[in-house]
């Protein structure tokens, strides 16, 4: 009886040791899951972090006023100056444009490189 008894204890042993190794498994997937997990949060925080600098320099006033500028808008009190051509002198020449050339079909450039001179 008493080696029935060492028998079903080494069994049952057995039993929670791997029971024991297949949670540990677990354990070290799910702290791999959690390094990735922390690693993505902390990107995603340096992005966030990246994106709301860059607004905050975009919106700002030195920025805002620099692009007005440059697109021709003014403040109140500048005055405007609009340069003209000297008087007396002529305005530019247009210089017209040529005409594209007009698409041939492939048979029409056969044809002129056969019969045509």
């Amino acid at each position: 009886m008493k080696e029935i008894a060492i028998v079903i204890g080494v069994i049952v042993l057995v039993f929670l040791v791997m029971d024991y190794n297949t949670r540990l498994e677990k354990l070290n997937q799910l702290n791999e899951k959690a390094l990735t997990a922390r690693a993505e949060a902390t990107q995603a925080m340096q992005t966030q972090v990246a994106l709301q600098t860059q607004i905050a320099i975009a919106t700002s006033d030195p920025v805002t006023e620099g692009e007005a500028r440059k697109n021709g808008e003014i403040q109140e009190g500048d005055q405007l100056i609009i340069p003209m051509p000297a008087p007396g002198t002529l305005p530019m020449e247009i210089i017209p444009s040529t005409p594209a050339p007009e698409r041939l079909m492939k048979w029409q450039i056969w044809y002129a490189l056969f019969f045509e001179r």
